[in-house]
């Protein structure tokens, strides 16, 4: 038996944000054949689950870049911030005018002023370089404004944030210098973790959450030996399970660094690359090539 922990965005998605056929095709063969899929993405819970709804899989979960794992649907593992960490960020995320959306145990809380936030900065950087595409830029706020179980807030004080159980923070920003800065100012700290899924993204959760520590969490859930593990990714936020997996598999639309750290690499996202790597290095078929 093997377990496979597959990204999302970037890998098993589509660019459209969907699982293609093909793709969930490859799924369900993997799984008739007795081993276990998992979609281990950076996503809230409630997004992933609802795209794999829509795509008719049943898969044990890993979201939030490894805070929360659901297997069964039993959650056996949740790293909530702790509050001495959501007390410090949240007010300078505020004071600094950063766009930030909090992943919760009911979904994920929007700031009501955050596309505003995003919409400003867009438009001030088109007017510095006319080369920074307008276009390319709403539509990455159209994904965050698409997710599935959003709520929205008009402060953070206004929330109870010890019932959401908040397991991530995530900050948007169009200028990589605003994220680098934010990056600094809190590397010296030892009770969160940080990782990103782009250039324009940072990602801020409990200090133990990873998508490797997940992976190697489940592993030993469900007594499989690391070296029948599998992990396939495309950025930044999936090197700890390429780490920890006994095989990785890059995406060919991945990052230069990660496709350096893989055992193989697939095709791209939008070529299904996900099939393409589960026929070829998981169920041994010949495609031909």
């Amino acid at each position: 038996m093997k377990l496979i922990a597959i990204d999302f965005d970037g890998t098993l998605l589509s660019d459209d944000g969907t699982i293609s056929e093909e793709n969930a095709a490859a799924i369900r063969k993997v799984q008739e054949r007795g081993d276990i899929v998992a979609a281990c993405s950076g996503r809230s819970l409630h997004d992933t689950r609802h795209i794999l709804k829509k795509a008719g899989l049943d898969c044990p979960v890993i979201t939030g870049n490894g805070a929360i794992l659901f297997y069964s649907d039993q959650c056996i593992l949740k790293l909530v911030i702790p509050d001495k960490v959501l007390d410090d960020m949240l007010p300078e995320l505020e004071a600094q005018g950063y766009y930030y959306e909090l992943y919760t145990n009911q979904g994920v809380y929007l700031l009501q002023k955050g596309r505003k936030r995003l919409e400003s900065e867009m438009r001030s950087l088109h007017e510095k370089d006319e080369t920074f595409s307008l276009e390319w830029a709403a539509g990455q706020i159209e994904l965050q404004m698409r997710q599935y179980g959003i709520h929205y807030f008009r402060h953070y004080a206004e929330l109870d944030l010890a019932r959401l159980e908040v397991y991530k923070i995530f900050v948007l920003s169009f200028r990589p210098e605003r994220l680098k800065q934010l990056r600094s100012r809190l590397g010296g700290r030892q009770d969160l973790s940080m990782t990103t899924s782009g250039r324009t993204k940072l990602e801020i959760a409990h200090a133990e959450a990873s998508k490797g520590h997940a992976l190697q969490f489940m592993a030993r859930h469900l007594n499989i030996p690391m070296e029948n593990t599998v992990a396939i990714g495309d950025n930044f936020n999936d090197l700890s399970m390429f780490e920890a997996a006994g095989t990785s598999i890059a995406m060919g639309n991945a990052e230069e660094k990660v496709k350096a750290q893989s055992t193989y690499v697939t095709k791209a996202n939008h070529e299904n690359g996900v099939a393409h790597a589960l026929r070829k290095y998981i169920l041994g078929e010949n495609e031909g090539e």
